[in-house]
């Protein structure tokens, strides 16, 4: 399991934040910022991109992790995610979070001051998931 320190949580929640900024939101008006610990220990972030064809935008948490996977990580060890209101990511960035992570992956959702509003696990998030394992005959 990894183990976060608090000066980690809060440079994950910190640099959430910042991609929160970059948050393209015309539609929703609901900007969302990411960052990943990747295995490598570098941190990648991610800013939800929106797009007036709906399907073709991508959640913030999928545009971290695409990053980081991009760039030879193939190990998400945790996830900050940062709303207005510390919300939730949606079902298919809990899926890709699940193929990129362990079930014990850290999970912490902020709101824009920064307030730590919930920390789970990616098994806490998404329970009886189904990954990469699966497939395997």
């Amino acid at each position: 399991m990894t183990v976060l320190t608090n000066e980690q949580k809060n440079s994950l929640v910190d640099a959430a934040h910042r991609y929160q900024k970059h948050a393209y939101s015309p539609y929703s008006h609901y900007a969302v910022g990411s960052a990943v610990l990747a295995e490598d220990g570098q941190i990648y972030g991610g800013a939800n991109i929106e797009n007036s064809a709906y399907p073709s935008g991508l959640c913030a948490e999928r545009v971290a992790i695409f990053k980081a996977i991009s760039e030879g990580n193939r190990q998400i060890k945790a996830i900050a995610v940062v709303t207005s209101n510390a919300g939730s990511p949606c079902g298919a960035c809990r899926q890709v979070m699940r193929e990129f992570s362990a079930l014990d992956m850290p999970v912490i959702l902020a709101d824009e001051q920064g307030n730590i509003a919930f920390e789970s696990t990616m098994d806490g998030i998404l329970p009886r998931s189904f990954g990469p394992e699966d497939l395997q005959i």
